[in-house]
């Protein structure tokens, strides 16, 4: 009898000693998803400034449609790197419809290739580059970047349209707007070096 109670207290001893396992199935921590930055073409414009005149007088212009896949990232620069997009001439814009009509056909009518603007946007170490093929040519385009708040973005840079072998057009194009591009001056001038402007707000994911 002795012996069965020595058992017993040993027993109580040892299981109240004994550590209670700990449930992690309320107390574990959740997992929390990376914020994505989030690129979409109906976020995105594409604006151009050519210039006229001796004085270089600024006329300016969109592209309406930008063609591209939605592209995430962790932060701004891995959603906009790598980014392949294309964006149809015929959505060319500046609200004057001869304009539009001269630019379409004496322009980019005398370019080959004509139905797209193709390219890649590149990010490398902070450095924003655009790889835009025109003309049968695909050549570099450097872009100055602002990003506001992280979300907004606003890409700039200047095309000289020789590195596309596009000055024929462009006689193209003064041919057909000569007496438009006229100064006070009588000389009738059209200027290689477009100016360029993308903006695109990141979107969250």
């Amino acid at each position: 009898m002795k012996k069965l109670l020595f058992i017993i207290l040993i027993t109580s001893i040892t299981l109240s000693c004994k550590k209670p396992q700990q449930d992690n199935s309320t107390n574990a921590a959740p997992t929390v998803a990376a914020e994505q930055f989030v690129v979409k073409p109906e976020a995105t414009s594409v604006k151009w400034t050519a210039y006229k005149t001796t004085s270089k007088v600024g006329v300016g212009g969109e592209f309406k449609t930008l063609n591209f896949e939605p592209k995430a990232g962790t932060n701004p620069e891995e959603a906009l790197n790598d980014l392949d997009f294309s964006i149809p001439i015929s959505s060319l814009f500046t609200n004057n419809e001869s304009r539009d009509y001269k630019l379409k056909t004496s322009f980019f009518g005398a370019m080959l290739n004509t139905a797209f603007l193709k390219g890649t946007l590149k990010v490398t170490n902070g450095a924003y580059v655009a790889s835009i093929s025109m003309n049968g040519v695909t050549n570099t385009l450097p872009l100055e970047v602002s990003i506001t708040d992280q979300r907004r973005v606003t890409l700039k840079g200047t095309m000289d349209l020789k590195n596309w072998n596009a000055l024929n057009a462009l006689a193209s194009l003064n041919k057909v707007c000569f007496d438009l591009h006229k100064g006070e001056d009588g000389v009738s001038k059209t200027w290689e070096d477009v100016a360029i402007e993308i903006n695109t707000f990141l979107r969250k994911n």
